[in-house]
């Protein structure tokens, strides 16, 4: 096990020069290769992600929903790969040019690739794409360490890719995919920093501050969701039903789904009434507060631990609040940093919210299912990142590469 963890790292990270040279041309011609290998291999990738669902089927239905792939979500997938091949390469842009002052030293600031990438990953098996997509088209070589429930899934895409880049005459080393899924391995691969530059966690909040205290490669923290929904007192009501609803009910296992209700006090009594009793006819169990309960009596008292909570499922917690600096001031203390929303007509309360609310992501009336990297245009995403140092919100093509000087001079000496 030892072994196989540290040599895929070390292979990796020998390979990465070849990956940070590699043409804008053969990289679109790579993530085309990529793109056919899904449809050539598709009976063999659906085949062995049925084993996986059929090995969890005791599993939560969020769990499997995130789990599960079909000819849809497939070609969703081979849609958004297709568009990275449009999107303009980052590597080797001039970020910032200019000629010093006192030397006439000519400086250039340009866009290089990272290195080595490691993810990290719970049941997202599009997520073995997307990373394996982004890391190309961006010049970096990738680790990849799946989990338990989507193995066979996870080496049936890497192996299918990786068959066709040999078939289309391109070296596969600097993608690598660790197949051991003990607790041994997943430690001992965040113990790579000689040959993982930067280690991308997705799954849940206790996943990702796991990797976060383990890991002594740098993390970004990404995918913890606990996604608030603020209706203020001038909102438009039947707006923020539907901003509501969609970001519950479309699809309640994702990072961007709503996890939590505010409304002013001054429009609770008008709106949650038919609010909840649509939520909880499509199922979603009710945890209030208690003027929540007061109002609307079929609530389950919430619990401290509610306010905080990514549920990833059918189930929303709902405050009532005296106001705009009382839904910042919750969202600032309970939630993740990923995704919030407003949903008012009042300019100044916007503006208010917007500016206090310490996420990646603000909202005003629209719903947070739209942070997204396939929605922001990025083609696809390595993850939301949820921190502040490097990269925040959809992680991007630009968020997938660092900097580095060059300096020309004609023989100019330092006095």
């Amino acid at each position: 096990m030892q072994d196989n963890v540290v040599e895929k790292c070390k292979v990796a990270k020998d390979e990465s020069s070849y990956a940070a040279t590699l043409s804008t041309e053969d990289k679109n011609r790579i993530i085309g290769i990529i793109s056919d290998a899904l449809t050539i291999h598709e009976n063999d990738i659906l085949e062995a992600n049925a084993n996986d669902v059929s090995l969890c089927k005791d599993k939560p239905r969020h769990f499997i929903d995130r789990l599960k792939l079909n000819k849809s979500r497939l070609v969703s997938i081979i849609n958004g790969i297709k568009r990275l091949s449009d999107l303009k390469d980052p590597i080797n842009e001039v970020i910032e040019e200019w000629v010093t002052d006192n030397t006439s030293l000519v400086i250039k600031k340009i866009r290089v690739p990272l290195g080595v990438i490691g993810i990290i990953y719970e049941a997202r098996p599009n997520v073995t794409v997307d990373a394996i997509c982004l890391a190309v088209k961006t010049g970096n070589a990738i680790v990849l360490r799946g989990s338990k429930d989507a193995i066979n899934t996870n080496i049936s895409l890497v192996d299918s890719i990786k068959k066709e880049l040999k078939n289309g005459g391109y070296r596969d080393g600097f993608i690598q995919f660790i197949d051991d899924v003990s607790h041994e391995s997943a430690n001992l691969f965040m113990k790579q920093r000689q040959y993982i530059d930067v280690l991308l966690p997705r799954g849940s909040a206790s996943f990702i501050k796991n990797v976060v205290e383990i890991s002594n490669i740098p993390v970004i923290e990404t995918g913890a969701g606990n996604c608030h929904a603020y209706v203020e007192r001038s909102a438009d009501l039947k707006k923020a039903s539907d901003i509501i609803l969609n970001g519950k009910l479309s699809r309640p296992s994702v990072c961007n789904a709503l996890e939590s209700i505010l409304i002013d006090e001054c429009v609770a009594q008008k709106f949650l009434p038919p609010l909840l009793d649509v939520l909880s006819k499509n199922g979603v169990e009710i945890r209030g507060c208690a003027k929540t309960l007061a109002i609307w009596k079929k609530a389950l008292p919430a619990q401290e631990s509610d306010w905080s909570s990514e549920y990833g499922s059918l189930i929303v917690s709902v405050r009532v609040v005296s106001g705009t600096e009382e839904a910042v001031m919750h969202i600032n203390k309970y939630g993740t940093h990923h995704s919030e929303v407003i949903i008012s007509e009042d300019e100044d309360a916007v503006r208010k919210f917007m500016s206090g609310v310490d996420s990646a992501v603000v909202y005003a009336n629209a719903s947070t299912r739209f942070t997204d990297g396939y929605e922001f245009g990025y083609g696809a995403e390595m993850g939301i990142s949820t921190q502040k140092l490097h990269a925040r919100g959809p992680m991007g093509l630009k968020e997938l590469t660092s900097y580095k000087y060059l300096v020309y001079g004609c023989g100019q000496i330092r006095e």
